[in-house]
């Protein structure tokens, strides 16, 4: 399941592209599939491993083009292991929620940034999340969990003081919020009551066959319900450094002295 929207977050051969915070890899995966240059990193070591050997079966399939790096990584997001403006693109999806000190990650995403270069970062949306924060503290009180509720404003402020531009953004995943509700009220950890797997099934059958029902429910829903906020940034271009100009004798018919 992707969060990020490709068509408006373009990758693609010749883009150097970090997904921060990957998870079990799906938004690098994709960015795999579209043959740009990825580096998945993630804290987790059990995460970075299952990445790093789903990437190398990709490639032995031929799910990617030939000439096309992949590689996983682990490491901090509050100091990247990486020299400023070395990606074309970065994901930051479903992370920051889960740091303390944002603030830190947010600066380092920008630094490894090229000028020019574009961000996807997706969060939990404020209404979806503060339903299930108070339908369960089981769902945010686990080691690991989410420390804070952003709202949108707060996000992008927080995000253009670090010197992004916002160009654009969406919520996404309506249909997946009433899933999360629905197992803050029988048990955000119970994965096999009767009620949750059923939804689940839902879910996945609406993934798999994309009926067209589905499909336009979600996206009348999303502007309200979407379970994630999904912000696509620049980082602005380096200015341009102004040409000394030079005043010479025949261009302004006067000498000096």
């Amino acid at each position: 399941m992707l969060t990020v929207d490709f068509d408006r977050f373009p990758v693609g051969p010749g883009d150097r592209v970090l997904d921060l915070g990957c998870g079990a890899g799906r938004h690098a995966f994709e960015v795999y599939r579209r043959g740009a240059d990825i580096v998945a990193l993630d804290y987790s070591f059990d995460d970075v491993a299952a990445v790093r050997t789903m990437f190398g079966a990709m490639a032995l399939e031929g799910a990617a083009p030939a000439r096309t790096s992949a590689g996983a990584v682990r490491g901090d997001a509050f100091r990247l292991p990486f020299a400023d403006a070395t990606f074309d693109r970065v994901i930051a999806a479903e992370i920051l929620e889960h740091l303390p000190a944002d603030e830190v990650a947010i600066g380092e995403l920008v630094r490894v940034l090229r000028p020019g270069g574009l961000a996807a970062v997706t969060v939990p949306a404020w209404l979806p999340e503060r339903v299930c924060w108070g339908l369960s503290t089981g769902y945010h009180t686990v080691e690991g969990g989410h420390v804070r509720i952003y709202k949108r404003d707060e996000l992008v402020g927080r995000l253009t003081a670090a010197g992004l531009e916002l160009i654009g953004g969406h919520q996404a995943h309506a249909l997946h919020s009433p899933y999360w509700w629905l197992r803050c009220l029988v048990g955000v950890h119970d994965d096999d009551h009767p009620a949750t797997k059923l939804y689940h099934r839902l879910l996945v059958w609406d993934m798999m066959k994309r009926p067209k029902l589905t499909r336009w429910t979600e996206q009348a829903l999303n502007p309200v319900l979407g379970k994630s906020v999904v912000l696509y940034l620049r980082r602005p271009p380096a200015p341009a450094v102004a040409a000394a100009q030079f005043t010479t004798f025949e261009e302004t018919g006067r000498g000096v002295g």
